[in-house]
């Protein structure tokens, strides 16, 4: 059985063209997946469907066999921004999601606190957000939504503002944290190398479709060595190329409706109504 299912899934906002078309895709227990595109293609909108953030014009979405109707405690989520609270200490931060839920036990402090050291936080447990560094902060907002111990992990672009390094850094600690808890990922990107490092599997999207599904046959754990290595630019420059067919098909299609709508808007007095 699928962990994640959207069958022939549909969304558009009020007044839009189509955001999402008709998307078909599969996420088992466990496994990494990444969506990569242009901005506007959908992606975001894709990973609020599949939060029950919004829901489906048409098709439909079922996480572990049941219709998805909504946001559940089985769900964690980090957005392109870490959104930490600076009057609360490190570790209040990454406590928050229980919090708001019941009294926090000693089991959450020190399943909190072991999440902090496994991303270097230790000493910085009883600081403010505030004096941390960007990549701290995207630390902390991982440990937040891994602390209670999601089944599913939504994800939106949560490096994209830092730098290489930080950026890459982050790629492997999240990938190790993923793999060792079985937490199945949802992870929207612009980067093309950053799907490949973290994928098993990613969706190329474009004008809200899915152009190419792409298998990533790199060997688990993954180190910094491969983003170096013949196998991994092969697999970039597949999905770049992927990306811009379908691009190009979008354009074509797009071109192809305009012509023919054209005579349809003729009157008979030979003016045309747009």
């Amino acid at each position: 059985m699928a962990f994640l299912e959207l069958r022939q899934v549909a969304f558009t906002y009020p007044g839009w063209p189509p955001v999402v078309q008709g998307v078909d895709w599969t996420l088992p227990e466990g496994e990494f997946h990444c969506l990569v595109g242009r901005s506007g293609c959908g992606k975001t909108t894709w990973l609020k469907l599949a939060a029950g953030l919004l829901q489906p014009d048409a098709g439909e979405l079922r996480l572990q066999g049941q219709a998805l109707t909504g946001p559940t405690p089985s769900m964690g989520f980090v957005f392109q921004s870490p959104t930490l609270l600076n009057w609360l200490s490190v570790q209040d931060n990454v406590l928050l999601p229980i919090r708001l839920h019941r009294p926090v036990q000693d089991a959450d402090v020190a399943r909190a606190q072991a999440l902090l050291a496994q991303m270097g936080l230790t000493p910085w447990l009883t600081q403010s957000p505030a004096r941390l560094s960007g990549g701290q902060q995207s630390r902390v907002a991982i440990a937040r939504a891994l602390v209670t111990e999601p089944a599913l992990l939504l994800m939106d672009e949560p490096f994209a503002a830092l730098d290489a390094i930080t950026r890459e850094e982050l790629q492997d600690d999240l990938a190790q944290l993923c793999q060792a808890r079985r937490t199945s990922v949802l992870f929207v990107t612009h980067d093309m190398t950053e799907a490949v490092m973290l994928a098993d599997r990613v969706a190329v999207m474009s004008c809200g479709r899915v152009v190419a599904d792409v298998p990533v046959p790199l060997e688990r754990p993954r180190h910094r060595d491969m983003r170096y290595g013949a196998q991994f630019n092969t697999l970039c420059a597949h999905l770049r190329k992927a990306m811009d067919a379908g691009q190009s098909t979008d354009a074509l299609e797009h071109a192809s409706a305009d012509s023919m709508a054209v005579p349809d808007a003729i009157h008979d007095k030979g003016t045309v109504s747009w």
